[in-house]
């Protein structure tokens, strides 16, 4: 027992901060319908201030964490209200996209002002200590436990028992039905996310001392309170409290154990992404809060362009990647990174734009493909497009896995349980031997073509447009396929698509193994034109960054797939004059924009078409050539009535002009 007390005393301590961060996290959700993967965020924007005020102004720590807590969680807690609001009904995607920008502009702004480097901040707290048993325990250790106790108590009571509480749980329901009692279902939100902000912003403050001040560990310490949030199936504050002492002392202990076997290697770090994702798997859909509906975002809708406007499209594009090496010069693997990222975010939009799955965890997959490839081409000295579409395949088995829980979850549910599995790749498999050794790298070799030396970057980078064109061409096969029919309808309506006598589960399983596989693929193109597959770069935050990207960039799978390759490895390096923290900010900036204007269901692309085809209708007597045979182009609802063509509807238009 004396050997284990010390463990369980350093576990308690933690998890009454996981839990009362998962209190928090669970209070916002249950009145908005909107999960904060940016709540980590809050609590390292409120320790940041609270240590600008106490270390660099001399404020008494009291005054220092009441102004945090009212700035920050009050602050943003107002502010999160109003978006929140509008993205209430918003795909799962769609609310990665917002909270993840949040994040990014914390964190940019955070590493810009104080450094990436920790910072070492001394403790407010008394730090004398008592005995239990043979075990030291510090006062500090015990006014935490007892602050997160009375916090959880206190915010229990208050929704069990006051009639505040219950209307904020009632108002994510039906908040006009809320509103009958004389209640104000947006003041009743705005309070439950100033409050779910400040108890974001006291764990920040209480976990400074522990951990030290850095803009990207402290937001991922609080991320441990998702699972907290699991074990209290996303409802219960007490359970959610109790569920972080669980984590905590489990994390503890897991320590000790990985002290005495190497094997262990990351375990105690993974424990709260172990229970996140076995609650979820176990629990299912069923057991979990009701999400709120959602708005399926409406597919983009195409003019048919004459086919010499195509052919002369094609020349001209084909033309300028044959010249892009010699015009990019220095660049050149920069782009080719770009090549191996497009094939990475078209295996996600198939996920995520063609059948409305979400994946948080595709940096896994994109990681095992690497590696995959490295040992097939280095160790079994395949060929090299043979270990390439062998890391492909290798991949696949992964996809089935995560595949398991989209079986069982959907929505935000869904997300969360693949970045649970993320996190668990991250933190075990990756320092694994067979993986990445010691966080090492391993050898990506390029093809030898015609029998030559090595590809140079010129050479390589057309390899690796040969197969992004394969890519696309497989992508365009599938979408006109019967399983792309069925993908769009998985999409639309899982319950339809079950009546019609086709099972969700097959059709889910080779989703997500089309997907794994183009993303193994994705993998080794990547590792090649970098030389060597390691794990930079292949993180579970990368994952969130690459659904934010690819949300914000279209609804059109091909063309936004490559765009968010260019955006995301090309453009950064013409903004030399910013570095990555403004660009940082000013990503987040453009994700929030980008996820308010998605969530409110307004199409920029669709907008401009249908706007330039109703130019084109003025003063003409029919219908559009192509348009007519065009069942989904929507004119408004005034122009609809009117037979097309007539003059009714060439009025409606001309006013509209």
């Amino acid at each position: 027992m004396e050997t284990w007390l010390p463990f369980v005393v350093v576990g308690i301590t933690a998890g009454a901060v996981y839990g009362l961060a998962g209190v928090g996290l669970v209070l916002t959700y249950r009145t908005s319908g909107v999960f904060n993967f940016a709540h980590g965020a809050l609590a390292t924007a409120g320790a940041y201030l609270f240590y600008e005020l106490w270390v660099k102004k001399d404020v008494p720590w009291p005054v220092a964490a009441l102004i945090a807590i009212a700035v920050v969680g009050i602050g943003f807690g107002l502010v999160l209200e109003q978006v929140a609001k509008r993205l209430a009904k918003a795909p799962a995607s769609v609310i990665v996209v917002a909270t993840v920008g949040l994040l990014l502009i914390i964190q940019g702004t955070a590493s810009k002002r104080y450094g990436a480097e920790t910072i070492t901040i001394d403790n407010y707290l008394p730090t004398d200590t008592f005995e239990i048993g043979s075990t030291n325990v510090g006062r500090n250790q015990l006014i935490i436990v007892l602050i997160g106790i009375a916090i959880a108590v206190g915010l229990g009571l208050l929704l069990s028992r006051t009639r505040i509480g219950i209307a904020m749980r009632g108002v994510v329901d039906d908040s006009d039905l809320m509103e009958l009692t004389g209640l104000n279902g947006s003041g009743v939100r705005r309070m439950a996310w100033m409050i779910g902000g400040s108890v974001a912003v006291v764990s920040g403050i209480l976990l400074a001392p522990i951990v030290g001040l850095d803009p990207i560990r402290l937001t991922y310490l609080v991320v441990q309170a998702f699972g907290a949030a699991a074990i209290g199936r996303f409802r219960s504050l007490p359970w959610t409290f109790v569920g972080g002492l669980i984590i905590g002392v489990a994390a503890a202990i897991g320590q000790k154990f990985e002290s005495d076997h190497t094997q262990l290697l990351g375990l105690p770090a993974s424990v709260p992404f172990i229970a996140l994702f076995a609650v979820l798997l176990v629990v299912g859909k069923r057991g979990l809060p009701t999400p709120v509906p959602v708005r399926r975002q409406q597919p983009e809708h195409f003019t048919s362009f004459p086919m010499p406007v195509k052919v002369a499209f094609g020349l001209g594009l084909g033309v300028l990647v044959i010249l892009l090496p010699d015009l990019v010069d220095a660049r050149l693997p920069v782009y080719t990174q770009a090549v191996g990222l497009a094939i990475m975010f078209l295996s996600l939009s198939l996920l995520v734009k063609m059948s409305a799955q979400v994946s948080l965890c595709h940096a896994a997959f994109v990681a095992v493909g690497a590696v995959a490839f490295s040992r097939l081409s280095t160790e079994a000295n395949l060929p090299w497009i043979v270990a390439l579409i062998g890391a492909g395949l290798i991949t696949v088995p992964l996809g089935i896995i995560v595949a398991l829980p989209a079986v069982r979850l959907a929505g935000i549910y869904l997300a969360l349980a693949t970045f649970a599995f993320g996190l668990l790749m991250e933190n075990l498999v990756y320092r694994k031997s067979f993986m990445f050794p010691q966080g090492g790298t391993r050898d990506a070799p390029r093809p030898s073509l015609f029998g030559s030396a090595p590809a140079d970057n010129k050479q390589y980078f057309y390899v690796a447009i040969g197969v992004l064109l394969a890519v696309i061409a497989g992508v365009l096969v599938l979408q006109r396929s019967r399983l792309g029919r069925l993908l769009r309808a998985l999409a639309d309506s899982p319950l339809a698509l079950t009546t019609y006598g086709t099972g969700t589960t097959t059709t889910l399983m080779l989703l997500f193994s089309i997907s794994a596989f183009f993303a193994g693929i994705a993998g080794g193109v990547i590792a090649t034109g970098n030389g060597a597959a390691g794990p930079g770069g292949l993180g579970s935050l990368q994952s969130l960054l690459w659904v934010a990207v690819i949300s914000i960039t279209g609804n059109n799978l091909i063309r936004s797939s490559i765009l968010a390759a260019l955006a995301l490895a090309v453009l950064p390096s013409y903004l030399t004059k910013l570095d990555a923290d403004y660009q940082a900010i000013g990503f987040g900036v453009a994700a929030i924009v980008a996820s308010l204007i998605a969530a409110s269901g307004f199409d920029p692309v669709t907008w401009i078409k249908d706007s330039l085809a109703t130019t084109e209708r003025i003063g003409t007597s029919g219908p559009i050539p192509g348009r007519a045979k065009d069942p989904t182009w929507r004119r408004s609802s005034s122009a609809r009535t009117a037979p097309a063509g007539s003059a009714r509807e060439r009025e409606l238009v001309g006013e509209r002009s």
